[in-house]
C-alpha cells in the first residue's frame, strides 16, 4: 500500500489492524520508520539521510534507539517537533536532545494510549576492536510498542541476544540485518525461530541478501515482508 500524501517516490506502508485502530507503518528507509495510529504520529529513529521527510507530518512521539549518526539526527528532530511532542531515547541520545526523556532497558513509558517498553540492544560477537563491540551492552535500546493489544518490536542495532530470544507475544518485529554492525541472516533467523513473531521485517539491511533470510525461515509460520529498508 502507498500513501498519496506521504511520499518518497513513494514511501510504502503496511497496515496492521488493532483494537485501537489501524497502525499504518511507513518505511522511510534504513532504520527510519513512521507509525500512524489514527491521528497520532510516531517517528522512530528519524534521520534525513534515510529518505525524504519533506511531506511527512510532525511528530507526536519520537523514539530513538541510540546516538549513532544513522539513528539520531538532531536537526531533523527539531524540525519534527511541535507543541506537545514527546521524545524517548537511550541516555546518550537524550544528553544531546535536552528535552528528550531517557530510557534504559526495562523502563516503561506511556503516550497516546501506547505502552512503550525499552529492551536491550547490543553486540555479542561483532567488535569494533578486541573487547570493543560496535554496540556495547547497556548503551542502546530497542522498543516494544503495545498498541490495541498488538506488540510491535523495533530492535535497533543489536544481535540475537538472549533477551531478544526470550521475548513473548510479538506480532510485528523489525530486526536489523547487516554486518559488521548487527546480524547475519542466520542470526536473524535464529532469533525469529526463538521468539516467533507473526510478521518479520528485516531492516537496516544494507547490501545483505534478503532472500537468504526467506530461505532460512521458509518452513516456519513466520510471515517475512521485504520492504525498501536498506
Amino acid at each position: 500500500m502507498t500513501s498519496g500524501s506521504i511520499s518518497r517516490n513513494p514511501v510504502t506502508s503496511d497496515i496492521i489492524k488493532t483494537s485501537a485502530g489501524d497502525v499504518e507503518m511507513f518505511f522511510i528507509g534504513h532504520g527510519s520508520l513512521m507509525f500512524k495510529v489514527n491521528d497520532f504520529c510516531i517517528h522512530i529513529d528519524p534521520v534525513r539521510s534515510s529518505g525524504s521527510y519533506d511531506n511527512l507530518p510532525k511528530a507526536d512521539l519520537i523514539l530513538v534507539t541510540h546516538e549513532h549518526y544513522d539513528h539520531l539526527d538532531p536537526e531533523l528532530i527539531a524540525d519534527l517537533r511541535k507543541e506537545g511532542t514527546l521524545m524517548f531515547s537511550n541516555g546518550t541520545a537524550a544528553s544531546e536532545i535536552k528535552w528528550a526523556k531517557p530510557m534504559a532497558a526495562g523502563d516503561v513509558q506511556r503516550a497516546g494510549g501506547i505502552v512503550i517498553e525499552a529492551v536491550p540492544a547490543y553486540n555479542i560477537v561483532n567488535m569494533r576492536s578486541p573487547g570493543q563491540p560496535f554496540h556495547p551492552k547497556g548503551v542502546g535500546i530497542g522498543f516494544i510498542l503495545t498498541i490495541g493489544g498488538k506488540r510491535f518490536y523495533i530492535a535497533g542495532d543489536t544481535e540475537n541476544t538472549p533477551e531478544m530470544k526470550a521475548l513473548k507475544n510479538i506480532h510485528v518485529a523489525f530486526l536489523p540485518m547487516n554486518l559488521p554492525y548487527t546480524m547475519t541472516p542466520e542470526m536473524v533467523a535464529d532469533a525469529a525461530r526463538a521468539f516467533k513473531p507473526e510478521i518479520l521485517y528485516p531492516y537496516h539491511y544494507g547490501e545483505t541478501e534478503t532472500g537468504k533470510l526467506v530461505d532460512l525461515l521458509k518452513n516456519t509460520d513466520i510471515e517475512i515482508r521485504i520492504r525498501d529498508l536498506q
